[in-house]
């Protein structure tokens, strides 16, 4: 949930998202699509638009990116999920905005189409989303030549870097160990997996962080194989930075 708020917030908070919202608020109340010209003019279709835009985008966005971290099978399933939970969601904002404000909700013999027209945009807008926004392998990407310094048997995902005496503990999925290294040159090592230093003898993957608390001064990180890692003060802005300590 942590990771999926922190994309969601870094995604509505992009310019590139504002100029998409503002957009579609634009040609909503210009098209006046849905008979919106005959509950308001001008100024009251922008209001309704402005709500309408982004509180919508702003549920479709959050499911997407939650749907899309936790869920871990077919890609296929997970299009078709998002798409319905996204279009459910949807239609439930519509039609409470609807009610709100125009006092407006469908009689049984248009229900079936009101909301399908609703449900049918959400779904189709919702997967488009998706399209534009899947993951795609970087071309560039850098391999963690770190990795090649373990065992074979300990070459699992880097998780984190620390410091003992003059040498690195190489914390992975599959295990640990230590080589004569310093941190420095670890860390250059750890190719494009988006880590940070978050101590002057620790660094850390952020995938590899499931929880965060305050510890005086300075925090403690909880990685997902249970290990805690202090972050110093001196880090700590970085760290809220990135979405990962309040």
């Amino acid at each position: 949930m942590h990771s999926a708020l922190r994309e969601w917030r870094d995604l509505m908070l992009a310019p590139q998202t504002a100029v998409i919202i503002f957009g579609i608020i634009l040609i909503m109340t210009i098209m006046v699509p849905f008979g919106t010209d005959l509950y308001f003019g001008p100024v009251g279709r922008l209001g309704y638009w402005t709500l309408t835009v982004v509180t919508t985008y702003s549920a479709g966005a959050f499911l997407h990116n939650f749907l899309r971290i936790y869920w871990r099978r077919s890609i296929a399933m997970l299009i078709a999920i998002n798409c319905v939970t996204t279009g459910l969601a949807v239609t439930l904002i519509v039609s409470a905005i609807n009610f709100v404000i125009l006092g407006y909700f469908p009689v049984w013999a248009d229900l079936f189409l009101y909301l399908g027209s609703i449900f049918a945009t959400a779904f189709i807008v919702s997967a488009l989303f998706y399209v534009r926004s899947a993951p795609t392998a970087p071309a560039t990407a850098t391999p963690a030549t770190v990795l090649n310094r373990l065992p074979l048997d300990k070459r699992g995902t880097l998780l984190a870097l620390s410091v003992e005496d003059h040498y690195v503990r190489i914390v992975t999925t599959k295990g640990t160990d230590i080589v004569l290294l310093r941190l420095r040159d670890a860390m250059a090592e750890t190719g494009t997996i988006d880590g940070m230093q978050v101590h002057r003898s620790h660094w850390v993957a952020k995938a590899a962080i499931s929880a965060t608390r305050r510890d005086g001064d300075r925090a403690i990180l909880t990685l997902t194989n249970n290990d805690e890692i202090p972050a110093s003060r001196r880090y700590l802005p970085a760290l809220k930075k990135a979405g990962l300590l309040v």
